[in-house]
């Protein structure tokens, strides 16, 4: 069986091709500028790569061009495109529907129903999906939902203090996101320590960064909310807020409640702190520079992180294993470091030898600590491929 699992965006689609039968990752591609007259197209199959300009309208275009790359006499890892067993989505917000769905009419009316609390992710799979349905019906579309893996979250850490039939009817609780890199920490993370028993706190870290606590395998808290936009500081995101200063912003310098939605979503984070960039390497290297908002906009972030992380710690009694993964978790030395200080009183001490020498998967914890710390690359991709797998047996 082979998967394709896609990664959508409103101009863009990026794919990992999976054989499912001992998970070898087949190929790897991806256009961009998808609508334009030029869209750039690639295919990267073993040690060769394919780089091509080509004319895809839409999404179900550029699909289509990349399974013929896939199946090229040349270059290609299929004989036929009917070959793909189904397409992965690794779909961010259902409300009333999550887990793993075959994607239908009604899974596509209720991601829409959650557009307007998840405005950069939704839409473009949305139409993507719709559109592929509509074009290549021959392929079973699979949407892994990121709430999924959050839906064993206890009732007392997943409602707000508010109405009840606002959750009944509203959908609106902490339904959580990453699911995808928090279950497959969930699942690797057993594996390299040798015990399934494991309490952990999956870090994931990057231009959007959440974190999970996880006893058993299963997830029973994490930082983010109703939206995407809730939790940590994102790089444009501004993570949890406070609402009523919305309408300071919109008397103050005359917004309407949409236009300061779409600032809180694009131009505040980590960027609107330190009006430098959202990208921490930009800001590491601005900070040591004497600039003193980029450093500002490091340490918040990092204080945040530890508010969590001393939330989730109390949550779940301590903590077996703590995970640094994503962009920021695997690469960002400094981060992980500043997060880590002076928490020996719970046994977590960092190595600091380690930690800058970090690569892959590895643990960066010392000796002395009483909690295991890892750098884990995340893989999104295969957990979803899975997912999908186990809906189609």
């Amino acid at each position: 069986m082979k998967i394709l699992v896609a990664n959508l965006g409103s101009t863009s689609f990026k794919y990992r091709l999976f054989d499912m039968t001992d998970e070898r990752q087949l190929a790897r591609g991806g256009v961009e500028r998808i609508g334009s007259i030029e869209s750039k197209c690639f295919v990267e199959i073993g040690h060769e790569r394919q780089d091509l300009t080509i004319e895809a309208p839409d999404h179900a275009a550029a699909v289509r061009q990349c399974l013929e790359q896939l199946t090229d006499p040349q270059i290609g890892c299929m004989e036929d495109a009917r070959e793909v067993s189904a397409i992965g989505f690794k779909a961010v917000h259902g409300g009333r529907v999550s887990g793993v769905q075959r994607v239908t009419p009604d899974v596509l009316a209720a991601m829409e129903e959650m557009s307007q609390v998840a405005p950069a992710h939704n839409p473009p799979y949305i139409n993507a999906m719709r559109l592929l349905a509509e074009k290549l019906p021959e392929i079973p579309l699979v949407a892994a939902f990121e709430t999924g893996f959050h839906a064993t979250i206890p009732d007392h850490l997943r409602h707000y203090a508010v109405p009840a039939e606002w959750a009944e009817k509203l959908h609106i609780k902490k339904w959580g996101f990453h699911g995808a890199s928090h279950r497959y920490i969930s699942q690797r993370v057993p594996q390299l320590v040798g015990r399934s028993d494991l309490r952990i706190i999956s870090c994931h870290l990057g231009g959007s960064s959440s974190l999970c606590a996880i006893k058993g395998g299963e997830s029973v808290a994490t930082s983010m909310g109703m939206s995407p936009q809730s939790g940590l500081p994102q790089n444009n995101r501004a993570g949890d807020f406070d609402p009523y200063a919305i309408l300071v912003v919109m008397k103050q310098l005359g917004k309407s409640f949409e236009e300061v939605l779409e600032m809180l979503a694009a131009e505040c984070g980590l960027l609107g702190l330190s009006g430098v960039s959202g990208d921490i390497r930009d800001l590491e290297e601005a900070a040591d520079q004497g600039n003193s908002q980029a450093r500002l906009a490091l340490d918040v972030y990092v204080s945040e992180i530890r508010r969590y992380l001393g939330g989730l710690l109390v949550e779940l009694g301590g903590a077996d294993v703590i995970v640094f993964t994503g962009g920021i978790g695997e690469n960002g030395v400094n981060i992980r470091r500043d997060v880590c200080r002076n928490l020996a009183e719970f046994g977590i001490i960092l190595d600091e030898a380690k930690n800058a020498a970090a690569k892959g998967e590895t643990p960066i914890h010392a000796d002395a600590g009483r909690v295991q710390i890892w750098v884990a690359p995340t893989n999104e991709e295969i957990v979803v491929a899975r997912q999908a797998k186990e809906l189609l047996s």
